[in-house]
């Protein structure tokens, strides 16, 4: 009879044991499911605040590019780093876009997220508005470069011009140069001849006793000197003199080692002063 009372108690405490495993089950599995709902929405809250902090750094970015930009007023030295402000600007635009791309996905998303859409919709909306600040400020930018472009071809086109007119008076100064020091160079040349009176007389410098007489004498075979620097001529012979008039007092008629005649011009100004030719007669 005692045994049949204990066996009734046993199967109720089976029973029992069996509902509250059950309910633990039950138990876990909700707090896996909410678990796992909280991991998606967190998962889901850093993509989104990842996707922000990037557009916050394309806003950093285009702000430092922004200022590697000045726009010199006119200056056409400025125009080697104009490649580099295109390049900046080109920047700016690329990561302007990227912006715009992100936070379009940025809105899509705040259509199926729960997380914090209020807050979310607010900072995507302030984002936009940084966006389009930006794009003006930009565009004004673009207008200035090409005004200074403008400008710069401008004056580009009025150094090109100048120096165009610097090459021609500097071409004229040198043409004057040269015609000067031609001016100059002849009028401190002079010609010497010396030679056997038979020498002299065959190129017709000599005749009938007469010097440089008649205009159809053989100029070639003079030597053309320079009075300021050649003050000095050697005749290499013993017997000189000469036959063209010079003022006495300007020149020596001396001898060398050998005791041949050596001519020296101590007045060369007063030398050929009567005449830019000397013709000596040696034998």
């Amino acid at each position: 009879m005692k045994k049949l009372f204990i066996l009734p108690l046993c199967l109720l405490a089976m029973v029992a044991c069996n509902d509250g495993k059950k309910a633990e089950e039950r138990a876990r599995q909700e707090r896996d499911s909410l678990m796992q709902v909280i991991d998606e929405k967190e998962t889901e809250l850093n993509e989104i605040m990842g996707a922000i902090n990037e557009v916050q750094e394309g806003f950093r970015q285009i702000n430092e590019a922004e200022g590697r930009i000045t726009v010199a007023d006119g200056n056409p030295e400025a125009a080697s780093s104009r490649d580099v402000i295109r390049e900046n600007i080109a920047f700016i635009q690329e990561t302007m876009q990227q912006n715009r791309t992100k936070i379009e996905q940025l809105r899509e998303r705040l259509k199926t997220t729960t997380v914090n859409v209020e807050k979310l919709t607010k900072t995507i909306e302030n984002l936009s508005k940084q966006l389009e600040d930006q794009t003006k400020h930009v565009q004004e930018l673009e207008a200035q470069l090409a005004e200074k472009d403008i400008l710069i071809a401008q004056q580009g086109e009025e150094i090109n011009s100048l120096n165009e007119n610097v090459s021609n008076l500097e071409a004229d100064k040198k043409q004057q140069q040269e015609k000067i020091q031609a001016q100059d160079k002849d009028l401190n040349s002079a010609w010497f001849v010396f030679g056997t009176k038979d020498e002299l007389k065959e190129q017709k410098i000599l005749q009938k006793g007469d010097v440089l007489k008649s205009g159809d004498f053989n100029k070639d075979y003079f030597t053309k000197i320079d009075i300021r620097i050649d003050k000095e001529i050697k005749l290499y012979s013993k017997s000189a003199k000469l036959l063209t008039t010079h003022p006495s007092g300007s020149y020596q008629l001396a001898r060398d080692a050998k005791k041949e005649y050596v001519l020296k011009i101590t007045n060369p100004a007063k030398f050929w002063s009567t005449s830019k030719y000397l013709v000596i007669q040696v034998k």
